[in-house]
């Protein structure tokens, strides 16, 4: 089992603007049969305005299959539209569940 996580710094106020764009990500792929994504935002830390999105895959390659499946779905590419204006940076963490 692996955690991927997609950690996102937003630009000054729009953390919720993302949020909602996520949470209908997570209905996505909730319709593909996975756990929906876990969302969480930051309440303290190194940065303001962070957002992080979680999703638990069985293997690497379902994780991979399913983004590729999801960008090619024009609902999603419309509920996702100019996400990445609300983004100023972000990293993609992978980790393999041991316990």
């Amino acid at each position: 089992m692996y955690v991927i996580r997609e950690v996102m710094s937003c630009k000054p106020g729009q953390v919720r603007p993302l949020l909602d764009k996520f949470k209908a990500l997570s209905g996505f792929v909730q319709k593909q049969g996975l756990e929906p994504i876990r969302l969480l935002t930051d309440v303290s830390g190194a940065g303001f305005w962070t957002m992080v999105a979680e999703i638990e895959v069985e293997r690497i390659d379902d994780f991979f299959a399913l983004e590729q499946k999801l960008m090619g779905d024009p609902a999603v590419g419309s509920a996702m539209s100019g996400y990445h204006t609300l983004v100023d940076h972000g990293l993609r963490e992978i980790y393999r569940l041991e316990a």
